[in-house]
């Protein structure tokens, strides 16, 4: 099924990505973000905060952007 990602990740993107159905949104986090942890990240289903065992369905919107912004410094 065809679900919309966006990543705000560095230099961020947007797409329309091919899951399997069943998939959850802990299982795409993990798969596109191999080695974060989700805590760092607010993570949103269809533009609302969402938790891992929520099943993404066709159409479905995730966005994934960290909570804390690396190399940023005071001016």
């Amino acid at each position: 099924m065809r679900i919309f990602y966006l990543n705000n990740s560095g230099s961020g993107f947007a797409d329309t990505i091919e899951v399997a159905e069943g998939t959850t949104l802990g299982q795409l986090f993990g798969a596109k973000m191999p080695g974060s942890d989700p805590h760092g990240y607010l993570i949103r289903l269809d533009r609302q905060p969402a938790s891992p065992d929520e099943v993404l369905r066709e159409g479905s919107r995730v966005s994934i952007t960290p909570t804390k912004i690396q190399g940023a410094r005071l001016a």
